[in-house]
């Protein structure tokens, strides 16, 4: 088994079709990356069939909250990874699981933000993930005072970069594992490389094994 392990993501809800369009063009992913609340002309919102399908295909789920549009503030922080909590606890994800807020290239961020997402995260039993682009200032900025801030950012705080993005490949093809990091004690775990692939709706991602572990 290579390093990192590979898998997709999508903004479309995963029927019997779009999966077999993933394996025939690309391969089997061990993981599949959805949304877990309906965001209109955005994103479908993952359901217990779904959840259903993908388990009884041996498909881990990354479970990833983006109904908001702002990352900043303490007290948004908190009430964002408090709807995060509410939708994986209604879905069915156990505790132990990484929810991973969607915080998109042109977003506002602030450190604030950052703290209230991990502080809230912690109690609830659930560990706190990112999906950031850390080739931006504004991301770096924000994540590294965060951890200057509070030394729990960097020990619990599990990053999925968006870049750099050299394009989908199928499993086989994947490329070596270099995503973009922040200038600072960070966990970069994850790694989506290829984004809108023109097969199928999907994006491709590679990810480390721990991160892995850490999926329902």
């Amino acid at each position: 088994m290579p390093k990192e392990l590979w898998g997709v993501d999508s903004a479309a809800r995963v029927t019997e079709d779009l999966y077999n369009c993933a394996i025939n063009n690309f391969g089997k992913p061990l993981y599949w990356g959805r949304y877990l609340s309906t965001v209109e002309n955005v994103a479908d919102g993952l359901t217990e069939n779904e959840i259903n399908f993908l388990r009884q295909n041996g498909v881990r789920i990354i479970p990833i909250y983006n109904d908001f549009n702002r990352a900043t503030g303490y007290r948004n922080g908190r009430v964002t990874a408090s709807n995060a909590i509410f939708h994986a606890q209604r879905l069915g994800f156990p505790k132990g699981k990484f929810l991973f807020a969607n915080t998109e290239k042109d977003y506002a961020i602030d450190e604030a933000w950052i703290r209230g997402w991990v502080d809230a995260m912690y109690p609830s039993g659930y560990k706190p993930g990112i999906y950031a682009d850390p080739s931006t200032t504004t991301f770096n900025e924000a994540y590294c005072t965060a951890a200057s801030n509070n030394q729990e950012v960097s020990n619990q705080l599990v990053i999925w970069s968006q870049e750099p993005t050299p394009g989908t490949t199928s499993k086989n093809d994947a490329p070596a594992y270099e995503p973009i990091a922040p200038p600072c004690l960070a966990n970069v775990w994850g790694w989506q490389y290829g984004e809108n692939a023109e097969e199928c709706p999907i994006d491709t991602n590679l990810i480390e094994p721990r991160l892995y572990e850490s999926l329902w």
